[in-house]
């Protein structure tokens, strides 16, 4: 099971980014695949999750009406749009996965990490 991140970048604030999550190894439709960042000093966070195979999206309150997660089960990947950004989004952004039966905001509750991709926004 491998997850990959990629898609980060250097953004305006206001500007958008879209955040790919490769998986390989397993379907997207029997895992949930969550997304998280890291701010420098600051523990991880979750952000958003999705469990494609129940229809199951959530996001935390910080970043609810500007960011959208998606999942292409042909591709095999999870997709987060990033609109609106601002410059308290600026983190490394990381995508797990594990067989959940329901979209989980616990990190503790994935085994499967991606690597993570940075994400700077400026002001």
């Amino acid at each position: 099971v491998q997850l990959q991140a990629s898609g980060g970048g250097l953004v305006q604030a206001g500007g958008s980014l879209r955040l790919s999550c490769a998986a390989s190894g397993f379907t997207l439709d029997t895992y949930a695949i969550g997304w998280f960042r890291q701010a420098p000093g600051k523990e991880r966070e979750w952000v958003s999750c999705i469990t494609s195979g129940v229809g199951s999206i959530q996001y935390a309150d910080s970043v609810k009406g500007r960011f959208t997660v998606s999942a292409d089960n042909a591709e095999n990947t999870v997709y987060l749009q990033m609109n609106s950004l601002e410059s308290e989004d600026t983190a490394v952004y990381y995508c797990a996965g594990d067989v959940l039966p329901w979209c989980s905001p616990r990190r503790n509750e994935y085994v499967y990490w991606g690597q993570g991709t940075q994400v700077t926004v400026s002001s």
